[in-house]
């Protein structure tokens, strides 16, 4: 709110009388008093005039202090950006394609996410957060701690164990930096310094190479996309001065409360730190937007998920009414924390991907990943997926659940598979493939990360999940029960990576040989 004008702005004169007040009375006959009159009135017209340029100078002058002092507050009260820490965001290419396969080189960069920078008070070094907690001697509500605390420049390979060549991505999963060990980080693609690089995938083919033999049970190296502002959310948040360039306006499927920044402020109110993670804890606001999951694997299992919201873009929501992971009642939000998935292990292949020539993806050597988002008269109708190894080109294994049939995702599989799980169908009732396509189609951010999972393990992924169940769907991976607590996954296996390579986008057909050796994934 803009202050009132203080009293001595403004003029402390009377206001003029009327003209008739002066001249009340006896009438006036005399040549010579009628000009003492007319020089009289304009001498007094004069001083009016004078007096009410006056008023509207000094109101000018106190409107343009007031509105300086506006934006000297809400600069003041905005989410900081600090340089005690130089950046240089690590380069990295990728390719955008065209019909018939003539691919462009594209230089671009990755930026990591603001979850993972230095937060430290503006006017020094002291931390505003540090390891799960909120320093609460600096700050208490999210307005004040965005005008106190500020998020710093990144050392990606010192810090975070984040290195690029060319085309290649390496992210390793523990380092140990100067300050402290960082486990596992979470990059996003830029285009130009200040902006994500958005990619509308409706239509379109996605492809990449990863390799995964480093990674074992209970790590996930993912590559996804999700509905994030593209330019981190500053223009739809005055406050956020940070932005794309610093990393912020992270949202997934998950509504995720574990950000120390929403919407421009901290999510410092009702912050809650993690009883078994070191760096993490739970704010009463989440970041929710659709989310497609293209990969998550290890060298284990693997899975590709659409994850519709009712809205497709950024949507902060608060408490328990966020649903997905965070939040004790699952399914209270606008997102579908579960998705329909396909994993080919999960599907009833248990033979088709993991590590060892025995497999038809082999795990141990690199993959090339190729998804296809086919649409029909702008919706979006199916997920494809193919592999391609050693020059072959493998389609994806098809369902050998009973009840449930094809190789890709479709309405009708996602039906069948929730049926025959016994799940839940959130998906349907979040918009399904429909509503993934309209995420699709308005652009998506691309977002590549290693992590380990406190919440659940990484079981769903790679093992028996639940563990205490055994019907259809609940087999995922041949990771024991009791594999992937952070804690051991971090202390025997740090050296763990992920290398993400070769990324191309474009019209279905256009970044890989589909007319490579085929191979029948039928083992």
């Amino acid at each position: 709110m803009c202050p009132r004008p203080s009293a001595h702005f403004w003029l402390s004169s009377p206001h003029p009388k009327p003209l008739a007040t002066f001249f009340s009375g006896t009438p006036i006959h005399s040549f010579h008093v009628q000009t003492r009159l007319i020089i009289f009135t304009h001498s007094f017209l004069s001083s009016v005039l004078y007096r009410l340029d006056v008023r509207r100078y000094l109101i000018n002058t106190m409107l343009t202090k007031v509105s300086a002092l506006t934006a000297l507050v809400a600069a003041v009260r905005a989410q900081q950006v600090c340089t005690l820490n130089a950046e240089t965001k690590p380069a990295l290419t990728w390719s955008n394609c065209a019909a018939g396969g003539a691919c462009t080189k594209v230089d671009g960069s990755v930026t990591v996410d603001a979850n993972w920078r230095w937060t430290h008070k503006t006017d020094g070094s002291t931390n505003c957060y540090t390891g799960n907690k909120w320093d609460t001697s600096i700050c208490t509500t999210g307005e004040d701690c965005a005008s106190k605390c500020c998020l710093d420049g990144a050392d990606y390979s010192g810090t975070y164990g984040a290195t690029t060549s060319g085309d290649a991505l390496n992210l390793k999963f523990v380092q140990q930096g100067p300050y402290s060990k960082n486990i596992g980080s979470r990059m996003f693609l830029m285009d130009g310094t200040d902006k994500y690089q958005m990619f509308k995938l409706l239509g379109q083919e996605f492809t990449f190479d990863v390799d995964v033999s480093n990674l074992g049970c209970g790590l996930n190296g993912a590559l996804y996309f999700v509905s994030m502002d593209a330019d981190g959310g500053m223009s739809k948040f005055p406050t956020n001065k940070a932005g794309a360039s610093h990393g912020t306006g992270y949202c997934d499927s998950q509504c995720p409360r574990d950000l120390k920044f929403i919407d421009g402020k901290a999510n410092v109110e009702g912050w809650v730190p993690s009883s078994n993670d070191a760096n993490a804890g739970v704010g009463n606001m989440g970041s929710c937007c659709s989310e497609m999951d293209i990969w998550e694997a290890n060298s284990v299992s693997t899975a590709y998920t659409p994850h519709p919201c009712e809205t497709v873009g950024q949507l902060s929501c608060n408490g328990d009414a966020c649903g997905g992971t965070y939040s004790s009642t699952r399914y209270a939000g606008q997102c579908d924390p579960d998705g329909c998935d396909f994993n080919s292990y999960r599907q009833g292949n248990t033979t088709f991907y993991g590590k060892g020539s025995q497999f038809a993806i082999d795990t141990s050597k690199k993959i090339t990943v190729v998804t296809q988002f086919v649409e029909t008269g702008g919706a979006l109708t199916d997920i494809k997926r193919f592999y391609v190894q050693d020059g072959k080109v493998f389609a994806n294994s098809k369902s050998d659940i009973t009840g449930v049939e094809g190789n890709s995702i479709t309405t009708d599989y996602c039906t069948a598979q929730k049926k025959a799980f016994g799940d839940e169908d959130v998906f349907a009732q979040k918009g399904g493939l429909a509503q993934m396509g309209k995420a699709l189609s308005e652009g998506m951010v691309l977002v590549m990360s290693v992590w380990d999972d406190h919440h659940s393990n990484m079981l769903w992924l790679d093992s028996t999940y639940p563990t205490n169940e055994t019907g259809p769907g609940t087999a995922r991976g041949t990771c024991g029960t009791d594999s992937g607590v952070p804690a051991d996954v971090e202390s025997q296996a740090p050296n763990s990576n992920v290398i993400f390579s070769n990324i191309k986008v474009g019209p279905i057909g256009s970044t890989f040989n589909s007319a490579g050796t085929a191979v029948s994934t039928t083992i």
